[in-house]
């Protein structure tokens, strides 16, 4: 019996994210700022982000525009290399793997999908080439007719036809067209995708059906998946972890039922509370309360404390860091303290 209990944490995490950072360089060119007198300017998109992503699991990374998730996603996938910090996928350096010979392997098992599907797809191109390319790029089918078999097999697995293969994207509605960018997703026979707001360019009737169709393609697959929005709707529908981020560092990672049953950080509660309930129809609810900072001058302490009703001198001074308080991280000192 006690092996039996011992047995799910036997296998280690797909996808280990360790103080993951990203900082751009946005100073203007070197003459002008000799010129002006000014100095160099850094932006930190993604500060010291950890976090890991069991196989077949679901982690979701919400928060609002410009708090670092859509530079998370391209971290994961190897577009962008970090400043700082590390990525083990299945227990090897992820980014020392996509520079490496062996970068095709890699790349065939983690896939990515874009937040716009009129974006992401080349007019130019039908749909069977544009399935058929990570094959053909990452020579898995070299035959024709095996490829063109191949093809309408996926896309069969996301709800198209057969006949949609001769189509340009042009001739598809959004809906679609992402079912389109998800079938060549799976192409390669990835085990890990990273979707990048997958359903925020939707009407909110299509967007269910393409989240019913990764929820199906995630139980028949085994697939893992990192989703990233700014939707709390769609994240309760997709997620089994959620971890909410704001000016590129995790606030609170936890289970989806703790998180939306009882957020625990400011900031969380915020989002939460701006979400319209059924219920509550008659309730003012509470807006979202001031404006992200500018990340390229972050406020002192906890970056979220000029907009936080529990601030107090601590938050204003000291930065905290992502702790375990019964069960969840968080990072809040109000929380830690019990101010809450």
């Amino acid at each position: 019996m006690s092996e039996q209990i011992k047995a799910p944490q036997a296998s280690p995490p797909l996808v280990v994210a360790h103080d993951l950072a990203k900082t751009f360089d946005v100073s203007a060119p070197w003459l002008n700022r000799v010129m002006e007198g000014k100095p160099r300017q850094l932006l930190k998109a993604v500060d010291g982000v950890s976090f890991e992503i069991e196989k077949g699991k679901t982690l979701a990374l919400v928060g609002e525009s410009g708090c670092g998730k859509s530079t998370v996603a391209r971290l994961l996938v190897g577009l962008y290399e970090p400043t700082r910090g590390g990525l083990r996928f299945d227990g090897q350096d992820a980014h020392a793997a996509f520079k490496s010979k062996d970068a095709r392997q890699i790349r065939q098992r983690i896939q990515m999908i874009f937040q716009d599907p009129y974006a992401s797809l080349n007019p130019r191109w039908t749909v069977q080439a544009i399935v058929g390319e990570p094959l053909h790029e990452h020579g898995l089918i070299h035959d024709a007719d095996e490829l063109e078999a191949r093809v309408v097999e996926l896309l069969q697995s996301v709800g198209l036809s057969a006949l949609d293969m001769v189509k340009y994207p042009h001739q598809f509605s959004g809906g679609q067209r992402q079912r389109i960018s998800i079938a060549r997703a799976l192409a390669t026979a990835p085990e890990f995708l990273v979707c990048d707001e997958p359903t925020s360019a939707l009407d909110v009737s299509v967007q269910a059906q393409v989240l019913n169709i990764m929820k199906d393609l995630q139980r028949e697959r085994g697939l893992t998946y990192l989703f990233i929005s700014h939707n709390l709707a769609v994240v309760r529908h997709v997620s089994d972890k959620v971890g909410v981020m704001y000016l590129g560092q995790l606030v609170e990672l936890a289970d989806k039922q703790s998180l939306f049953s009882n957020p625990q950080h400011p900031y969380t509660r915020m989002l939460l509370d701006a979400i319209p309930k059924m219920k509550d129809t008659g309730r003012a609810r509470t807006p979202v309360q001031g404006e992200v900072p500018n990340p390229l001058n972050p406020p002192s302490g906890c970056s979220f404390h000029p907009r936080c009703p529990l601030a107090n001198s601590r938050c204003k001074a000291e930065r905290p860091v992502l702790q375990n308080l019964n069960g969840i991280q968080i990072a809040c000192h109000a929380v830690q303290e019990g101010r809450h």
